[in-house]
């Protein structure tokens, strides 16, 4: 299913001012170059300058029937005809035609040129490519500058190669150069090195695309993603030698064989019908081996009831995408994410290949496609009559690809599965072209000159045919009577996400809790992340974009920086308020999905009081407090924070969980958070809880800490004295906070004493004793945190004696009571030395500020005469420790 929201994503459109009918066009680099009809001149214009001024202008030593750049390298690579041969050329430093220097070098692939090359000047430089067969596809690594060239039914790669000026010199002082003709200089000089042929017999490659390590081919109705590993060990390459026996079929002219429609993923794309062998280029000393993979095969049947036009089912618009994060290395060689985009005219297919192959997306076009292209956070597609936007879940991948605590109680995005939406249209005629530079979308417009019935007749003509033919794509018709060339420019991904807030709006209105609403927000969410991915890029990628570097050194470094590092500031600022909507919306949605709440408000920064005032039910509401905004709550209070609520703030949740739950009163009323309460008022809850509920131990223990905070010690001790000691020791393991506050991270975080605590450690101390003993047992505290606990007390030389002594009776660790036989042992020969001192000294000793529950006399005999019971305790317990009535 596809959404449509009519939010405009495209903000102006210009007119590219060319003096000839464009032929073909393409851009990178911050230019757009335009191929005329004919094919034998390339015109390069500024898309980043008003009015797209002309930068230069050169010619081709031949008919251009395929042009593309690469912004690695800023180098053009064509393919040209010319006297009926089919030639591969790349074009370095065009850029230097707009100074007026008409020298142009041309030479073969690995021999740099010696002339003026070398003694300094600079030219732009015609690189002849050699294949053994003709090309037929090219594309450009947009990581590393390689080429990789689609031919009848190989594909050849080439390594993109800098050579420094000053190494190029050295090479040549040793020729026929003498020492005066050399100039050393900063220039690079740019080469390619072929690296590896595949052969692929079984398949016809019509596009071609590489980025870094994978390498894609794109047939009439065939898509295979393969991986290249390059490694120093020796391993032998598995190639597929059966031929599936199908090529007898080949020799059946009379029937027309279709293979079934086939999706093989990851490992299992080995099993395809596509045998691939590597032939050795001769290179591997240097190199290493070469071991391939095959990543992705993706299969169509044509579908003949449908019109039965073969152009229908051609795929185009093949497409490796890279996404790279702001958390990456310097090194650009290894993208994040790379994502591969091939289309149908009638639907287009979005696959994710790092960390498991996947299909993110299937778009299902309106209407036939005849090109795509996709970015970071938009798909822009060309019908013959409109250009449309559809969003894509790129974004989606990466941050969970970045980051490991998405899909958390910590962090939240909207999933990679979610269904995508297609924003407003804008009209056109006659459209043919498209490519993308930035938020610049170039189109090429030309008039249809064909008969309108000969259009709609010949489809159908097609298919009476007995045999399933490939036409040719029509060539362009010199006589058509216009064209145009529009540069259209999308706003910015904050402005498009403030559009999508207002348009979510009208859904709030209506229907708070319309699946509607929550998925706008989602593509909002998605539109920022996929911003803050290219705020993050920007920086260290200018150093491999020349057009970049140049533009980044005009406007100043210190401006562009500025620049960058405000638009973040912005975009986290509309990050955070989407994810304080999002958690509205989660707040009260259904309980399949209102956990996303806490998540998302936490990613808000938002406190609780501000998230309260938004959850505030209307008086006009028949509902309460939603499912998600109570489970973000007790997870704030249940967890151990550091922060806490003012007395209103506090005494509101205890009024939420009152109405909503009241079972989890106790709970909520021992969280640190609610320190600041107001005893009396929770004091009538909790006693409105007692005559409802009926009387238990935690909710007995509750009130009497309310009562003790209100400084009645009547009530408080007729309280405590309801339920016997080790029903109250049972009550503390049930509740530990109403003892003990933090230690929820672990053995390391300290942890203190409730004001309860200090109270027992004055009236009942072995009570308390016994408590922290029980504790420990159920692993609710840890040895060193009730350590903590007796030293914050100022009981170290008296209960936590005592705690130790009733540890070595109940614990069964062995590691655990050899240390306690140890501190217990420091303690007792500590205690007859001291007593034994003061036996011959008449000094008076200042007493302890705390009387032990035993004597130095009982110390020999305290083994023997104490006692302890085996009680179970819960699911996790088995061990509470119950002390002989000296004790106490």
């Amino acid at each position: 299913m596809v959404h449509v929201y009519n939010c405009h994503p495209f903000s102006s459109q210009q007119i590219v001012k060319v003096e000839q009918e464009p032929g073909l066009i393409c851009c990178g680099g911050g230019a757009l170059f335009v191929v005329a009809a004919g094919g034998c001149k390339v015109d390069a214009y500024s898309v980043e300058k008003e009015g797209c001024p002309l930068i230069c202008r050169f010619a081709t030593m031949g008919t251009v029937k395929n042009i593309q750049h690469s912004k690695i390298g800023d180098y053009l690579v064509t393919i040209e005809e010319k006297n009926s041969a089919t030639y591969l050329r790349a074009y370095t430093n065009w850029r230097h035609q707009a100074e007026g220097k008409a020298r142009v070098g041309v030479r073969l692939l690995g021999h740099l040129l010696g002339g003026a090359s070398v003694r300094g000047g600079v030219q732009m430089e015609i690189i002849e490519i050699p294949l053994s067969e003709r090309p037929v596809a090219v594309a450009c690594c947009s990581v590393t500058g390689d080429l990789v060239v689609g031919c009848e039914s190989t594909l050849v790669l080439f390594a993109l190669r800098r050579q420094s000026q000053l190494s190029l010199n050295e090479s040549l002082q040793s020729s026929s150069l003498g020492q005066d003709q050399i100039i050393c200089s900063n220039q690079n000089f740019l080469d390619f090195e072929r690296l590896v042929v595949l052969h692929l017999p079984k398949i016809k490659p019509k596009q071609v695309a590489l980025c870094g390590r994978y390498v894609a081919v794109q047939a009439e109705l065939e898509v295979l993603v393969l991986k290249l590993d390059i490694s120093s060990e020796s391993k032998t390459l598995e190639e597929s030698s059966d031929t599936k026996k199908t090529d007898h079929l080949e020799d059946q002219a009379d029937f027309q064989v279709l293979l079934r429609h086939q999706e093989l993923l990851g490992d299992r794309a080995k099993n395809c019908d596509i045998p691939v062998r590597v032939e050795k280029t001769g290179l591997e000393d240097s190199t290493g081996q070469c071991t391939l993979s095959y990543v992705l095969f993706r299969r169509f049947t044509p579908d003949f009831f449908q019109g039965c036009s073969v152009e229908e089912t051609q795929l185009h618009s093949l497409q490796l995408y890279p996404l790279f994060t702001g958390n990456q290395s310097e090194s650009l060689e290894e993208p994040l994410c790379i994502f591969c985009f091939f289309s149908l005219p009638s639907a287009g297919y979005l696959y994710s290949l790092k960390g498991g192959v996947e299909l993110l997306s299937a778009y299902q076009y309106p209407e036939k496609v005849l090109k795509a292209v996709l970015t970071d956070h938009l798909l822009h597609v060309i019908t013959k009559s409109a250009l449309q936007c559809f969003t894509v879940r790129c974004a989606a991948v990466a941050a969970r690809m970045e980051d490991p605590y998405i899909d958390t109680t910590m962090k939240a995005c909207p999933p990679c599965s979610l269904e995508v939406c297609a924003l407003r249209l804008q009209l056109f005629i006659g459209l043919r072209s498209v490519c993308v530079s930035g938020r610049h979308v170039i189109l090429l417009s030309t008039a249809d000159t064909e008969a309108p019935e000969e259009s709609e007749r010949t489809p159908q003509r097609r298919c009476l045919s007995r045999k399933w033919t490939i036409s040719s794509p029509k060539e362009t018709s010199t006589a058509g009577h216009g064209w145009n060339l529009y540069v259209v420019d999308t706003v910015s991904p904050l402005t498009l996400y403030q559009e999508m807030v207002e348009y979510s709006e009208r859904y709030a209105e209506t229907n708070p809790q319309a699946q509607s609403l929550r998925h706008l927000l989602s593509e909002a969410h998605l539109l920022i992340r996929s911003a803050l991915l290219q705020t993050s890029e920007q920086q260290p990628r200018v150093e491999g974009d020349p057009a970049l570097s140049l533009q980044t050194d005009a406007d100043g470094p210190a401006e562009k920086q500025t620049a960058v590092q405000t638009d973040r500031q912005e975009l986290e600022e509309a990050l955070r308020q989407n994810c304080a909507q999002l958690g509205d919306c989660f707040s009260r949605a259904s309980q399949k999905d209102c956990h996303l709440a806490l998540p998302y408000y936490r990613m808000s920064d938002l406190s609780v009081t501000e998230i309260t005032a938004r959850n505030r039910p209307l008086p006009s509401s028949p509902h309460s407090y939603g499912p998600g905004f109570l489970f973000y709550l007790k997870h704030y209070l249940f967890e151990e924070t550091e922060q806490t609520l003012s007395r209103e703030a506090a005494d509101e949740v205890i009024e939420i969980f009152s109405q909503s739950e009241p079972s989890q009163l106790v709970s909520v009323c021992a969280s640190p958070s609610l320190i600041n309460i107001s005893p009396a008022q929770t004091l009538q809850i909790l006693q409105h809880l007692e005559d409802k509920a009926g009387v238990s131990v935690p909710l007995t223990t509750t009130m009497a800490t309310m009562m003790l905070r209100l400084d009645d010690m009547p009530q408080y001790t007729h309280l405590m004295e309801r339920h016997a000691e080790m029903l109250l020791v049972y009550g503390f393991i049930e509740e530990p906070r109403l003892l003990l506050h933090g230690g929820g991270g672990g053995q390391h975080t300290q942890t203190r004493p409730t004001a309860l605590t200090r109270q027992l450690a004055k009236s009942q101390p072995g009570l308390l004793v016994a408590a922290v003993v029980a504790l420990h047992e159920n692993n609710k505290v840890q040895l060193e945190q009730a350590d903590h606990i007796f030293k914050e007390l100022g009981c170290e030389n008296c209960l936590q004696v005592d705690f130790w002594e009733a540890m070595l009776m109940a614990s069964s660790q062995e590691t655990l009571i050899q240390e306690l036989l140890f501190r217990v042992a420091s303690v007792y020969i500590d205690r007859l030395t001291s007593t034994t001192s003061d036996t011959h000294s008449n000094k008076p000793h200042a007493p302890s500020r705390r009387r032990p529950l035993k004597s130095a006399d009982d110390l020999v005999l305290s083994l023997k005469n104490d006692c302890c019971s085996l009680c179970s305790v819960g699911s996790n317990s088995r061990l509470l420790v119950v002390f002989d009535h000296h004790f106490y």
